[in-house]
């Protein structure tokens, strides 16, 4: 039987036109297609405009990360240097307005951020100086150090600031303040605790570019998923 070439044609042509009308996964209602909201365009929701991108206030700048390593350098006493001298009561009640001052830093902290009412500190504290302090060991490498090398310790990481001059009437007023605390220091388990810069980092599990960052691997729109 002979068949009409234009019936032919017809036919093809329709089923063409309904194979693209009734496959929407694989024609215009595909996430791939060229309107897909994951392509390279401006709208695409995980491009460079991610809020939890390079603002993300918990990054490198974090005063409580641990990987904040200290140059001991910068924290050992010069071979010849002395601590300021002054009147011993005078210069303890500069070393006390200085322990609050968050001046000393550059990101708003001072050393009562860490160590209100005694927080904070080691058990060893107690014991006289040079002695082993945990915090130096980890991120400066030092088995031992001085009460004023501390002080600097501190000033350096977490407090994110330079070191104070050795033979700065700050740095002698600092050291004699925090003998003085020393002297009727208590230990209490679990004061470190209270320590902002321990387990209840703000910059920790609360993260605000954490898990509810739109574009982590589980929401992101543009994953192997769409």
């Amino acid at each position: 039987m002979k068949q009409n070439p234009s019936a032919i044609r017809s036919a093809i042509l329709a089923s063409v036109f309904g194979l693209a009308c009734g496959a929407p996964a694989v024609f215009a209602q595909t996430p791939c297609a060229p309107r897909s909201p994951c392509t390279a365009r401006k709208k695409n929701p995980c491009a460079a405009k991610n809020p939890c991108a390079a603002k993300n206030p918990c990054a490198a700048k974090n005063p409580c990360a641990a990987s904040d390593k200290v140059n001991p350098k910068l924290v050992t006493r010069p071979a010849g240097t002395k601590l300021a001298q002054g009147n011993s009561v005078e210069l303890i009640a500069q070393g006390k307005k200085l322990f609050s001052d968050p001046k000393l830093s550059s990101n708003g902290l001072s050393c009562n951020t860490c160590h209100t009412g005694g927080a904070s500190f080691a058990q060893t504290f107690a014991q006289p100086y040079p002695h082993f302090v945990q915090m130096a060991d980890d991120k400066g490498g030092l088995k031992k150090i001085a009460l004023d090398e501390m002080v600097q310790f501190c000033i350096v990481a977490p407090m994110a600031a330079k070191p104070l001059a050795w033979d700065s009437r700050e740095l002698a007023a600092l050291t004699a303040y925090t003998a003085e605390i020393q002297k009727t220091f208590k230990y209490k388990s679990g004061a470190a605790a209270n320590n902002p810069c321990a387990a209840k980092n703000p910059c920790a599990a609360k993260n605000p570019c954490a898990a509810k960052n739109p574009c982590a691997a589980k929401k992101n729109p543009c994953t192997a998923k769409m």
